[in-house]
């Protein structure tokens, strides 16, 4: 496992091929990062422990442990932007790569320029402070959300200064890009978001910049947050108490007022 400075901008590499894992370093190294490369999950997770890097990349088919796992015991310590990269394609696979926690599923082979795209979309997002691991260094500055101060509705609220989300005066553990979904519902009140919209907000990107195209790919991914977010807050489509859809435009908040009875 590799050294950097404290000062460093980090990604850690979780790759067991060898030629993979060498053009990852490349493209990062490129982009101005400094690298931790890791050949199997549990040295990863160590290395995301250690060096708490903004960007992680981890390959689903890993010896021991399969990315899905070590995606899952990541989030236990650490609010990196994870990017998966797998051979698997199909929607389900890519649904439980973001399920597990990723931010974000990249398809092999990869190719380099798409990765710099969205290793460039990733810094372009708001970066919040990871929980403090104990015996590990302390972080950086953090960039503030968006949406600055408390937002409620109804009984959820979410605290952009703290990055904490609570129903009911219980805690809820959301990935950064869950957070952000929910932090650009909460700012945009009853006005309808497409799913083109919030792909644009997770790129950190807007309507009318130079790179606003948005594929069907993007809009499935925003599905699938949808899909985890509202599970988490314990929310469903068919009786939703903080997030409706409008069928055929997107997602906005429900009415504000609690249902009775």
């Amino acid at each position: 496992m590799s050294t950097v400075s404290e000062s460093a901008r980090v990604a850690v590499i979780i790759e067991d091929d060898v030629d993979v894992q060498t053009l990852l370093d490349e493209v990062f190294r490129a982009a101005g990062f400094e690298t931790v490369l890791a050949g199997s999950a549990p040295e990863g997770i160590a290395a995301v422990v250690a060096h708490r890097p903004v960007i992680t990349t981890l390959d689903v088919n890993l010896p021991g442990m399969d990315g899905f796992e070590a995606a899952r015991r990541i989030r236990e310590v650490s609010t990196t932007f994870i990017i998966m990269l797998s051979a698997l394609s199909e929607e389900p696979d890519v649904v439980l790569g973001l399920s597990a926690g990723a931010d974000d599923y990249l398809v092999k082979p990869v190719r380099p320029r798409e990765l710099r795209a969205r290793i460039e979309a990733v810094m372009r997002r708001p970066r919040f402070e990871a929980p403090p691991v104990p015996g590990s260094p302390s972080g950086g500055a953090t960039m503030p959300s968006p949406a600055a101060g408390l937002q409620t509705h109804r009984d959820l609220s979410l605290d952009p200064d703290t990055h904490t989300v609570l129903v009911g005066g219980g805690e809820v553990e959301l990935t950064p890009t869950e957070f952000d979904l929910l932090a650009t519902l909460l700012d945009s009140g009853r006005r309808v978001r497409s799913k083109a919209e919030l792909a644009l907000v997770l790129r950190g990107d807007t309507v009318g910049g130079v790179s606003d195209y948005v594929g069907e790919p993007d809009k499935r991914t925003v599905e699938a947050h949808m899909t985890n977010l509202r599970r988490k807050l314990g929310d469903t489509p068919a009786d939703p108490r903080f997030i409706e859809t409008v069928r055929g435009v997107g997602y906005r908040l429900t009415s504000a007022d609690l249902p009775t009875g």
